[in-house]
């Protein structure tokens, strides 16, 4: 299942840093982050129960990453 999520990200660099840290999540198929439209799409059998796993990962390499609700 692939599902789209609004995030804040500072800059195109560390949006690049974040996806490839979040693509390492188990469970994780693939993600893809937007820099310029601010989004986020995630392909994992169940996106929403591995979201707290991709910011943990996401904030390791940009501590200001922020998914939005």
């Amino acid at each position: 299942m692939t599902k789209t999520y609004k995030i804040e990200v500072d800059c195109a660099a560390c949006a690049l840093k974040c996806q490839e840290a979040i693509k390492k999540v188990d469970g994780i198929k693939d993600c893809n982050i937007n820099f310029m439209t601010l989004k986020m799409t995630i392909d994992a059998e169940d996106p929403d129960a591995l979201l707290k796993k991709a910011l943990k990962a996401a904030r390791k390499v940009e501590p200001d990453f922020e998914i939005v609700e």
